[in-house]
């Protein structure tokens, strides 16, 4: 029971990484708030968690105010925080992205993690403790070619990672931020460009440990990390992946 008292909320908590998160982060004794663009997704895992669903898109900032005030009446307050939600484009050419994909990659990936601190923070201040946590990725660390933009977005958390941990630390507030190989979600296609067995092998090359990241290694690398055992760690961005980034 390491977040016995604790309440959470995890974006993107419907499906993939986030839903592992979830459901560890309730088998340790925390409530959860499972915020997703799909509600469907995030009722199912409420149901199998016991925690509570809402709708957010995490890109409209009237969605976010909404989410964290929806939150705070459902729990009684927030100490947790983990940002999960995000997307990508397809593989392509840099100049072959369109701009309609790239302002959603960014609005999700990155202006998501503006809006819910604005919505938050002042919050975690006033009561001079929390924990953010930012899944961002390895492709924001050792990019891969033709995902240029999501590249720049995941490196981009990575930064905001440790500049949000610098500015908060003084008021007990500490972010960190895991990066995840490509692992068993949804998103897996989408990186690979087609899910093939052949692509699968291609992609797993790359990894000296030879498997995908699952959401149950995200779990366990979050849960410490949002947990008091980790009470002296901030600014750090945890490579989960393998040794991909090796």
């Amino acid at each position: 029971m390491r977040l016995q008292g604790k309440r959470a909320i995890v974006t993107g908590g419907g499906s993939g990484f986030g839903a592992g998160i979830v459901t560890r982060f309730a088998a340790e004794g925390a409530q959860v708030v499972i915020a997703d663009i799909n509600f469907e997704n995030a009722r199912e895992v409420a149901q199998d968690t016991g925690g509570h669903a809402l709708h957010a898109d995490v890109s409209d900032p009237a969605s976010v105010t909404n989410l964290v005030a929806e939150a705070n009446d459902l729990m009684g307050g927030i100490d947790i925080l983990v940002n999960n939600a995000g997307i990508t484009h397809l593989p392509a050419l840099m100049e072959d992205v369109s701009e309609e994909d790239f302002d959603r990659v960014f609005a999700v990936n990155c202006k998501s993690v503006y809006l819910m601190a604005r919505a938050l923070v002042p919050q975690l201040k006033g009561q001079g403790s929390g924990a953010i946590l930012n899944v961002a990725s390895t492709a924001g660390v050792s990019p891969r070619p033709k995902l240029n933009w999501y590249n720049a977005s995941k490196g981009w958390m990575n930064t905001a990672t440790k500049t949000m941990a610098v500015e908060l630390a003084p008021s007990g507030i500490r972010v960190n931020a895991l990066n995840p190989v490509a692992g068993e979600t949804p998103l897996l296609a989408s990186f690979m460009g087609e899910d093939t067995p052949e692509m699968r092998a291609k992609f797993l090359a790359t990894i000296p440990l030879g498997r995908f990241s699952t959401p149950q290694d995200l779990a366990n690398a979050a849960l410490f990390l949002c947990s008091d055992e980790a009470d002296m760690i901030t600014g750090t961005c945890l490579e989960v992946d393998g040794g991909r980034c090796i």
